[in-house]
């Protein structure tokens, strides 16, 4: 089979950057016919010491517009991907799905004054790709973004966040954004302490956002660990604010991650 005839890219590691042990973001070039919208995965591919490729879907952390592709990954004790994932160095090559997937994309809402975004672990990743898209920034009155990690050395990506706000295209718009970093495990000045889903039922996030979550304003993405992504929609759903279908919008939008 040739080239063209292939479902994936050959793509080559350019950069890695490691928070913890277990945490890491890296870089890889971009097919130039590869397209996607922010919010979107890829399926990448790693080879096994016995030649087979294994496959799993990770979300964008780049924006659209750039010209190589960034990930967010854990290390999952013998996992039989991450553990291929994590060995490799920069100038390695990875494989790449020809066709981006997933609907956490903000067409998925037709109105909405507000937007969340819940994020557990490396749930942060498509936030990030968002967050680099300059639509997001007219189309919204308020932009929320909650990260929630157990230990304080794995709130990653602080210093893009700043470097997003600080860009040309989102500074007179930087006064919507309000991230609120959560630390589980750890007591950490500035960071909440509970998880997402007790913040959640007790109102304590909006009390400390400044802002209610509310169906007739309010557009919820959900992006993370599965337990945290159901009971956050059960909650929401409660306040009558329900999963935006393709043929029937709502106000959530969500994502599981493994």
């Amino acid at each position: 089979m040739n080239a063209a005839q292939e479902k994936f890219t050959r793509e080559t590691i350019t950069e890695i950057q490691t928070w913890t042990p277990n945490l890491f973001g890296f870089r890889c070039t971009r097919d130039a016919g590869f397209r996607f919208t922010a919010g979107q995965f890829a399926r990448l591919g790693v080879r096994k010491p016995n030649g087979m490729i294994v496959w799993r879907a990770y979300s964008m952390v780049s924006s659209p517009f750039d010209d190589f592709l960034e990930f967010f990954s854990i290390v999952v004790p013998d996992g039989e991907f991450t553990s291929e994932l994590s060995k490799l160095q920069v100038g390695d090559e990875i494989f790449m799905e020809k066709q981006p997937n997933g609907f956490l994309t903000l067409d998925r809402f037709v109105d909405g004054s507000d937007l969340w975004m819940l994020a557990t672990g490396t749930g942060l990743a498509p936030f990030l790709s968002i967050m680099q898209d300059f639509s997001v920034w007219e189309r919204f009155e308020r932009i929320v973004l909650v990260y929630s990690v157990r230990e304080q050395a794995e709130l990653a990506y602080r210093e893009l966040i700043d470097e997003i706000l600080n860009r040309e295209y989102v500074m007179e718009y930087a006064h919507k954004f309000t991230f609120v970093p959560v630390v589980t495990r750890e007591v950490v000045p500035g960071c909440l302490n509970e998880r997402i889903t007790d913040l959640l039922e007790t109102g304590q996030l909006e009390k400390h956002v400044g802002l209610p979550m509310v169906a007739e304003r309010s557009r919820v993405l959900l992006c993370g660990n599965p337990d945290m992504v159901e009971d956050c929609r059960m909650l929401l759903q409660k306040r009558d604010m329900q999963l935006s279908l393709t043929r029937k919008p709502g106000a959530v939008a969500v994502e599981n991650y493994w």
